[in-house]
């Protein structure tokens, strides 16, 4: 397992000079950049005091430890258990803070748009692509995070063909990011009457949610183009009377993106405009990433090529990572939304990288 290096000085000294900028006069003068400097004077200032707490936890430790050395064998051995139980708590809290100080990427704390599209199969890889849909929500109700269906397009049968799911609370899209690239089910298929086994694939892409007038994603409006719509149900049935549904392309980049889940054109509108500035943005750090592998001399496969889990339901039970080579025999478990063994071996597995990427780039 991965050792994260925490220097807390370091990290109080960051904070003290963001508790100077705070401080400043001049702050308010840009409203954007000082709800970002108290947003992250709030977060380190709770990093600060977690690490710290752990810090004295760990010294009160070794004080129990020095305190044993120097006892009797019968109370030596009541001290060892107590040490032992401690040691025990202290590494679960270790575990807990590792994760969360590899969400130190510039985007990882904002909020995500996580997007699943079913692959070739017709109703097989749809009704996959809702299942996945369904896995993400239960994820995200039970990390207590917010949860709005921006658009869905129901499948012909059963299933869907799309979807796209914005996912609000802290560290959303840290999390998440792990989630991206193409997911394999093999089952019984329950649409066959020869009841043969069947192979799905779904893609699901997750972006940073852009934030209001960040520079990368700068649209103009003689760049696009808005077609509105009735509101389709299941089937393409019309469920609206009215034209509320919002079609936006992006005429640069050909970037196509929909919102209909609101009675209101306008907020429909708004919804497709946060969607595609954070396609946009993915598109961006994309760009970096590339650079950045081409630096290194790595090969970056995207899309459909990037195959990272297998859901085996047919002829036995698992899921597997094939990142990480995490699996579980647990397939109701993972599909009723527990991901975070998945999510954490990922976190780990990749700060190392995240810190050479970063070191390429300054």
């Amino acid at each position: 397992m991965c050792r994260c290096v925490f220097d807390l000085p370091e990290r109080e000294r960051g904070l003290a000079k963001l508790r100077a900028a705070a401080q400043a006069p001049d702050l308010w003068d840009d409203q954007q950049r000082a709800q970002q400097v108290m947003k992250d004077v709030a977060h380190l200032e709770r990093v600060v005091t977690t690490w710290a707490a752990l810090e004295q936890h760990s010294e009160d430790i070794q004080g129990l430890l020095e305190l044993a050395a120097e006892t009797e064998d019968e109370e030596r051995q009541a001290l060892l258990a107590d040490i032992e139980r401690e040691l025990a708590g202290l590494e679960r809290e270790f575990d807990a803070l590792e994760i969360d100080l590899t969400l130190s990427g510039p985007y990882d704390a904002r909020n995500a748009v996580l997007s699943v599209y079913a692959g070739a199969g017709g109703t097989e890889a749809q009704d996959w692509a809702e299942m996945l849909l369904r896995m993400y929500l239960r994820w995200a109700d039970s990390h207590r995070f917010g949860t709005e269906i921006l658009s869905i397009s129901s499948g012909d049968e059963a299933g869907i063909k799309s979807a796209e799911l914005r996912i609000t609370g802290e560290n959303a899209y840290g999390l998440l990011r792990s989630e991206r690239g193409v997911h394999r089910l093999v089952r019984i298929s329950p649409f066959d009457a020869s009841q043969s086994r069947h192979t799905s694939f779904a893609l699901v892409e997750v972006m940073p949610e852009a934030t209001e007038g960040e520079a990368t994603v700068e649209i103009k409006p003689d760049d696009l183009r808005i077609d509105t719509y009735k509101a389709g149900g299941h089937g393409g049935q019309n469920v609206q009377k009215n034209d509320t549904a919002v079609r936006i392309t992006h005429l640069p980049t050909g970037i196509v993106v929909t919102c209909q889940n609101e009675r209101s054109q306008g907020r429909n509108r708004e919804s497709a405009l946060l969607v595609l500035k954070s396609r946009l943005l993915e598109r961006e750090i994309e760009r970096i990433e590339r650079e950045r592998a081409e630096i290194k001399g790595e090969h970056v496969e995207a899309g459909w090529g990037n195959q990272i889990r297998s859901y085996v339901l047919q002829p036995y039970r698992m899921v597997k990572d094939l990142r990480t080579n995490v699996e579980t025999s647990d397939t109701s478990g993972v599909l009723d939304g527990d991901l975070d063994s998945f999510i954490n071996a990922y976190l780990r597995s990749t700060v190392g990288v995240d810190e050479e990427s970063q070191a390429v780039s300054s």
